[in-house]
């Protein structure tokens, strides 16, 4: 039976063990939420298009929203390829 002094420091494979997990949890965690960020783009991308149809057009819109036009159509166009893409997955059902 092996006992382990706990004084001794981590073996150097220990070491570049524990680093390759810390790395790859940090890994993970960017990339959970890399999806949160463009779930939360896409549903923002859904209001602003909605907010040029209820304001009338993007001028309007991005007056409105406080929000420069260039932005307002960067989420309309988000929003389109959102639509597009989910009618594309609808007809191949």
């Amino acid at each position: 039976m092996t006992v382990q002094n706990s004084d001794r420091a981590p073996s150097r494979k220990q070491r570049l063990q524990e680093k390759q997990r810390r790395q790859l949890a940090v890994a993970d965690m960017v990339d959970k939420a890399e999806v949160k960020v463009r779930k939360a783009e896409a549903e923002l991308a859904v209001a602003v298009a909605e907010a040029v149809q209820v304001f009338g057009d993007e001028r309007a819109a991005s007056e409105g929203l406080d929000m420069p036009v260039e932005a307002v159509r960067r989420f309309v166009g988000i929003a389109a390829q959102e639509t597009a893409a989910a009618a594309a997955g609808d007809s191949e059902d």
